[in-house]
């Protein structure tokens, strides 16, 4: 069926636009009303490739968490799934989201429960949030459990925000430096050395030094483009491979500023999407072996697959943790005492609200850190390529005054 682009006015007068698949534009017509929105213009896409691009485009995470919202606050009014869906799909601003929703509604209609018809996007609907749909349904309870997944997914995305906040800053200074760096030996030192060809005497050492790496980097300035970005390459291609992604992520970890927030985060994480899980009805297995392959770390990963695989011979869940080394005393302490209370997604979620404000402290206090050891490093970068230059000069200036 062709898929038509709207405009209308709501019942209260708000202007509407979106997308919706009909027959034909009458049909699209009488869909709208009984959306209550009155049609100002329909028109069929014409363009199927920009259509199909548009599907296959990354649906943000935003566009998802006011679906989900959305939809679970519909399914708690009493309205039937189609008809939510139905509703949704209309009322969808992204395009490529708004289709397939369109899909999972035919899904429905045709007999298929709302877990299988969201599984065949498994771009955009992640094993989490299908797993945790399938229990809602099973326990009748899908629109208290697409609440939690609204609020999980605006957490992580919260946390995902502080983390890029604290790599932006240094990333920002250190590229600007390497670009000013870059200026200086390529344009500023070349006129220097030429006016020093005159003087008749030996450079001094920095000063002859500087000289001879801008030489070397306007020399070959393409060839360490290009060796930057085949290293680039080479790293990426590493990094996907199970081995280079576990040597990577172990070594992030281990790193002395960057590493303790990175392990933060990763517990913050799992305690989030664990205590999400177990607090829905997820089976502890099923939900371990989601929270695993979801980690985004393959140490963490690793760990709790060991974790799992113990917990299945007869074990509790604190032990493997513990014994990995991967996770902080305090947060398989604090497991111990929710399953020995009966109460573990509750201290699940409470691990993790902890870590969300202690990764805070920690962005707060490594951006203090990281602005005056940056300003001292490119201070003396910058301002020793400077005196180097200065210093033959100085060395004339006193020869002259003698």
């Amino acid at each position: 069926m062709p898929t038509y682009t709207w405009e209308g006015k709501s019942g209260f007068g708000e202007l509407k636009k979106g997308e919706l698949v009909a027959e034909n534009p009458a049909i699209a017509r009488i869909q709208l009303r009984k959306l209550r929105i009155t049609p100002t213009r329909i028109r069929q896409k014409k363009d199927e490739a920009a259509t199909k691009f548009s599907w296959r485009r990354k649906v943000p995470e935003k566009a998802i968490v006011i679906f989900t919202r959305q939809f679970a606050t519909m399914i708690n009014a009493g309205l039937p799934l189609v008809q939510c869906l139905g509703i949704l799909t209309a009322q969808q601003e992204n395009p490529a989201l708004g289709r397939v929703i369109a899909q999972v509604k035919g899904d429905v209609e045709s007999g298929q429960s709302l877990a299988e018809a969201l599984k065949k996007h498994p771009k955009i609907f992640n094993d989490l949030y299908i797993n945790l749909v399938e229990a809602g349904e099973a326990g009748g309870i899908l629109d208290v459990i697409l609440g939690r997944l609204s609020s999980y997914i605006e957490k992580l995305q919260k946390l995902k925000k502080k983390v890029k906040g604290a790599m932006v800053y240094p990333a920002v200074v250190i590229s600007v430096a390497i670009l000013v760096m870059a200026v200086i030996l390529i344009f500023v030192i070349p006129v220097f050395e030429k006016m020093f060809s005159d003087f008749g005497h030996a450079l001094p050492a920095p000063t002859q030094f500087v000289i001879n790496l801008s030489r070397f980097v306007k020399n070959n300035f393409i060839y360490l483009l290009i060796a930057g970005g085949v290293l680039i390459f080479l790293v990426r291609q590493f990094y996907r491979t199970s081995a280079g992604k576990y040597l990577l992520d172990d070594l992030s970890l281990r790193l002395p500023v960057f590493g303790s927030l990175l392990r933060k985060v990763a517990v913050a994480k799992f305690s989030r999407t664990f205590g999400t899980m177990v607090s829905s009805g997820v089976p502890i297995l099923e939900a371990l072996d989601i929270v695993a392959r979801s980690a985004g770390n393959k140490v963490i990963e690793k760990a709790l697959i060991k974790a799992r695989s113990s917990i299945s011979q007869g074990k509790t869940i604190s032990e493997p943790l513990e014994e990995s080394k991967v996770f902080p005393v305090m947060v398989t302490q604090m497991i111990q005492v929710g399953e020995s209370s009966g109460e573990l997604d509750t201290m699940l979620n409470k691990i993790a609200d902890f870590y969300d404000d202690d990764i805070d402290a920690a962005v707060a206090t490594m951006t203090s850190m990281l602005e005056p050891i940056l300003m001292v490093v490119l201070g003396t970068l910058i301002g020793g390529l400077v005196i180097s230059m200065y210093l033959p000069i100085f060395r004339m200036a006193a020869v002259l005054a003698s």
